[in-house]
């Protein structure tokens, strides 16, 4: 069983930055693929960013790249995504995923089909 738990957010005015966490507990070394995604509300989750595990290749959204970098830590067993010139349209709840069955990243990072969540973390961008 895999426990992911998410940490860092908070409100920022737009233009400012964040850095989020997500902490991985229990048996990892299957997973090859992990994603972060956002919801706000009365929208679908949108996968933002993905990185292959194994070698570090990362994967964005259109609406983030050049803005956001997604980035690990396998001694912390830490995932990261740092958020650059934020938007008050990147407001939304945070959450990683992470799914031994994702194997293709570059392909799948963004369906949100993932077999562990995190709680989520709220990052609100204010005008």
């Amino acid at each position: 069983q895999v426990q992911l738990v998410e940490s860092g957010g908070g409100s920022v005015q737009a233009g400012g930055s964040l850095r989020v966490s997500c902490a991985a507990f229990g048996y990892t070394y299957n997973i090859y693929c992990m994603a972060w995604f956002r919801q706000a509300p009365g929208k679908e989750r949108e996968g933002v960013a993905g990185i292959y595990t194994g070698g570090g290749t990362t994967y964005y959204a259109d609406s983030v790249k050049g803005r956001f970098t997604i980035s690990q830590d396998n001694a912390k067993n830490t995932l990261y995504l740092q958020m650059n010139s934020l938007k008050p349209e990147d407001t939304a709840m945070y959450y990683c995923a992470a799914d031994p069955r994702v194997l293709y990243c570059d392909r799948d990072y963004s369906i949100p089909k993932y077999q562990h969540w995190g709680q989520g973390t709220q990052v609100t961008v204010s005008s």
